[in-house]
């Protein structure tokens, strides 16, 4: 049956492609970007809809009303391509920091062109984090929220990876709040099978961070901690030993 239903999910997933690419991108970079946005994530809402009608999937989400009024920066955990469609949605308008080579998929990448994403070139790490760091901050005073995934790439549910600090850099230097968002996508959407499951999709906002006054390695270790301890809460599968936070307890301590 999840096959069926997945085969089924995908169908409707291509279509509403080629039609809103068809419908929405022409008249798309004649809109201001706010409006852009508003046009361009109506594909979102479909998709987001259409995966719990054709695969059988219940959302349960937490913590909406703790989204700070102005821009912020959401840091996430990093699973599958549902919260790359879903955090869209969250705080619009978003900007989001995602790997260059996304842009060149034919309707989907020319789509997140028109939303001014921070796109990445990941065989130049020093050129991106510098990237990341400029370009964050000014999308963040233009009024943007961004998006940004610490982990850094797509993480298997069960399975941990360094959190990269850019994202709480840029919070700092712009004096923004951090908002952590943790979630079980990963176990609904596979992120590398395309096989979908029926069942409970979990995700949760976490109340803003404050930055001013605190730095990036603060602000980043809070907001690991209360993401993992948000997946160990809601994920079917279990969370690994926290090996990477003993390793930064001893280094302080010595």
């Amino acid at each position: 049956m999840s096959v069926i239903r997945s085969i089924i999910f995908y169908i409707g997933y291509f279509v509403a492609m080629l039609v809103c690419g068809v419908l929405f991108l022409p008249p798309a970079p004649l809109l201001p970007l706010r409006s852009r946005y508003r046009l361009l994530n109506l594909y979102n809402h479909f998709i987001i809809a259409w995966f719990r009608l054709a695969c059988g999937v219940r959302y349960e989400i937490r913590g909406r009303e703790r989204l700070p009024e102005g821009p912020c920066v959401l840091l996430a955990n990093h699973q599958c391509e549902w919260e790359t469609v879903y955090l869209q949605l969250l705080k619009p308008p978003v900007c989001t920091v995602l790997k260059r080579e996304l842009l060149n998929i034919p309707i989907f990448g020319w789509g997140l062109r028109l939303l001014h994403p921070i796109a990445l070139d990941r065989s130049k790490p020093a050129r991106a984090m510098k990237q990341v760091l400029t370009q964050g901050k000014t999308r963040l005073e233009e009024g943007l929220s961004v998006l940004i995934f610490p982990e850094g790439t797509r993480v298997e549910p069960g399975k941990r990876r360094r959190y990269n600090k850019s994202g709480a850099v840029i919070a700092c230097r712009a004096g923004k709040p951090v908002v952590p968002v943790a979630h079980n996508a990963g176990e609904r959407w596979p992120g590398r099978h395309w096989v979908k499951h029926p069942g409970r999709l979990t995700l949760v906002v976490g109340d803003p961070i404050e930055t001013v006054g605190r730095t990036p390695e603060e602000v980043l270790a809070e907001t690991e901690a209360w993401i993992e301890a948000r997946l160990a809460e809601i994920s079917e599968v279990p969370r690994p030993r926290d090996e990477m936070a003993k390793e930064r307890q001893e280094t302080a301590a010595s």
